[in-house]
């Protein structure tokens, strides 16, 4: 009893003190500054490591790197969905992390941001054994994307830009951009959806026009003849990432080593399409991106 009852004119007197606390004076609060300033300036100990990922480096990595130029970021946005028996459900993600890497680096000044790894949708619906997710709602992912937004701008970024590589995400990232344009008129940073990342029907109409590859699949559906929802240009982009992630060796044992009546097999053929793919929608990407730049201009 006595133990309680001490514990108790303790956190009745927690309260108490915290309000009687003294203001720190002008002189304190000045100090403080100076102390984080200086620690802003402080040189970095070691040497950078050379990425283009947020997450993957340092603070004082970071820091240099904006103060360097490179002042750009992108937000690539996927999610996990159901793409039938062969891919992973998390396929637009595995496709971002080479993107993401190829279109920064075309760039020459940008920085990624984490991956945002969940797309909108209905987060209610009947429970459905199997059914891919998880989603969130259109609300909490505008909200979502408009904080990361926002915290960008706040780290030293001067040009945010969404892409999003699901059809799902791209009402969700232009609502984010404009909602943060209107707050901010571009000062000191641009936020901007970039519509042309999504270009899979440009992509189709390159592998079967360009390439001659008669993958069987029109340019504007979510399907080709196999009728499930994979296709060739994602299939190949994936299985440079990693052949697990479309169950290459699976496939090959079933004989399902095809999709939409072309063979993804020999493995090495799959993944050279792929890098093409990649280098063609990074090229897409950059030229609307400086589109995007001239227009701010």
């Amino acid at each position: 009893m006595k133990i309680i009852a001490m514990l108790s004119v303790l956190f009745v007197a927690l309260p108490i003190a915290a309000q009687q606390r003294t203001p720190p004076t002008p002189e304190e609060r000045a100090a403080r500054a100076a102390a984080r300033e200086a620690a802003l300036q402080e040189p970095r100990p070691i040497e950078a490591l050379e990425s283009v990922w947020l997450e993957e480096l340092t603070w004082m990595e970071i820091r240099d790197a904006i103060r360097a130029g490179n002042t750009t970021a992108l937000v690539l946005t996927g999610g996990v969905e159901s793409n039938g028996p062969h891919l992973a459900s998390g396929k637009h993600n595995y496709s971002n992390l080479l993107l993401g890497e190829s279109v920064a680096r075309a760039l020459g000044n940008a920085l990624v941001a984490p991956l945002v790894t969940l797309e909108p949708g209905n987060p209610g619906r009947d429970v459905m054994v199997g059914i891919t997710g998880p989603m969130v709602s259109q609300e909490t992912y505008i909200a979502w994307l408009t904080d990361i937004g926002d915290s960008l701008r706040s780290m030293g970024f001067t040009e945010v830009y969404y892409l999003g590589d699901s059809g799902g995400n791209q009402r969700g990232q232009a609502a984010a951009a404009a909602a943060l344009t209107e707050k901010y008129g571009g000062d000191p940073t641009t936020f901007h959806h970039v519509a042309d990342f999504y270009n899979h029907d440009r992509v189709r109409k390159y592998i079967q026009e360009d390439l001659g590859i008669p993958e069987q699949m029109e340019y504007n559906a979510s399907q080709g003849s196999d009728g499930i929802h994979e296709e060739l240009s994602i299939a190949s982009i994936m299985s440079v990432l990693d052949p697990t992630t479309i169950r290459y060796d699976q496939r090959v044992a079933a004989g399902r080593a095809t999709i939409n009546g072309i063979r993804l097999d020999p493995l090495a053929e799959t993944q050279e399409l792929g890098r093409k793919l990649i280098a063609f929608r990074t090229g897409i990407t950059v030229e609307a991106i400086e589109a995007l730049r001239e227009g701010a201009r």
